[in-house]
């Protein structure tokens, strides 16, 4: 069981390094965009018409590609004070708890983001010409990534290998 799980570390390694790549960009491209539009604004005193919409966008992709990467990495959503005071003993039940809620959580964003998706699917977004239901993607493929992420963890913590907390070693170890 445990190389089952070394194995799946490694291809969440890869999801996990592929989805702050992409989170990276997109801030890249969402700072691109935002500076031109002032520029254009305010230097050339036009405006360019779909920078608001697609900076959005992008933001939402990298808030919650990057919200998954730091459950994984054991940087978000957690007990963080409430560990400094119980028994050790216990310790591995409240990361336990955090993650199953963070389960639930994910659960919660993937299925109203995917209501919310497919409700603006039909909607266009006039400057972009492409569907409303992008707005709502990120949710969904933040909340998915996060639950597998948290399950990933959940896992590991059963099969007795470690998982990071707190900015600790890669779990890849």
């Amino acid at each position: 069981m445990q190389d089952f799980l070394k194995s799946v570390a490694k291809v969440m390694g890869l999801v996990s390094t592929l989805a702050l790549w992409l989170a990276g960009l997109g801030l890249v491209l969402m700072t691109t965009i935002v500076f031109a539009q002032v520029f254009v604004r305010y230097v050339l005193n036009d405006s360019i018409v779909w920078s608001e919409p697609l900076a959005v966008i992008l933001m939402g992709w990298f808030i919650f590609l990057g919200a998954a990467v730091g459950i994984r990495e054991g940087n978000h959503l957690s007990f963080d004070v409430l560990i400094l005071f119980i028994p050790e003993k216990l310790k591995n039940l409240f990361f336990s708890l955090s993650d199953i809620v963070v389960v639930a959580f994910g659960f919660g964003m993937t299925w109203y983001g995917s209501e919310l998706m497919l409700a603006g699917w039909h909607i266009k977004i006039p400057s972009l010409g492409f569907s409303d239901a992008v707005n709502f993607m990120p949710l969904v493929g933040g909340g998915v990534l996060m639950m597998l992420f948290s399950l990933e963890r959940l896992a590991r913590r059963a099969a007795g290998l470690p998982t990071a907390r707190f900015a600790e070693t890669s779990i890849e170890d």
